[in-house]
């Protein structure tokens, strides 16, 4: 399981507000070359320039996560350059960020991973949450809702019934040097 560091506010789903507060965009005061940010791979001087500008950013968290949930993988996005970020796309089903959790829970309309889903799940059912609430949350049936529900109890009294048997069956002795000793 995947944690990652606490992103500022997870943006609601379709919001791009956060995109004018952005370093990279254009301004009378000053231009920015969008083509800065899509350099080619031995361009190295544009790649320091494009990650300089990235590193000066307010929104720089929020436009990697942006370039995550939508796939966009060409390109220099959130400081990092397509090969940086591919590690982060492929593992992104496991991120688990409680901040997003708790605001999906909270009732924000963000985007959440496998991962995450999972975690809301759990959170309502110990919770004792509506199966219907948590259906608006995640945007499902409260016939999915239920058996979502049903799939959490299950997996808690597996896990209880797995610490119940690992606590009852004796662990085998190791013998003691005197023992040993004795014994030879």
């Amino acid at each position: 399981m995947t944690t990652t560091a606490r992103t500022p506010d997870p943006r609601t789903l379709g919001d791009h507000t956060w995109q004018g507060r952005a370093a990279c965009r254009s301004t009378e005061a000053r231009q920015v070359d969008p083509e800065l940010f899509f350099p080619e791979p031995d361009e190295m001087d544009l790649i320091n320039a494009a990650k300089t500008l990235c590193a000066q950013c307010p929104v720089r968290p929020t436009c990697l996560d942006a370039a995550l949930e939508n796939g966009d993988r060409d390109g220099i996005r959130g400081g990092m350059t397509e090969e940086e970020r591919e590690p982060l796309h492929r593992n992104l089903p496991h991120r688990l960020d409680y901040s997003r959790v708790n605001a999906a829970i909270a009732g924000r309309d963000i985007h959440l991973t496998d991962a995450e889903r999972r975690a809301v799940v759990r959170a309502a059912y110990a919770a004792d949450t509506p199966a219907s609430r948590l259906a608006w949350i995640l945007k499902i049936t409260e016939e999915h809702a239920d058996k979502l529900y049903r799939r959490a109890r299950r997996e808690i009294r597996n896990r209880t019934l797995a610490k119940t048997e690992s606590l009852a069956t004796p662990k085998p002795k190791t013998p003691t040097r005197d023992a040993l000793r004795a014994a030879a």
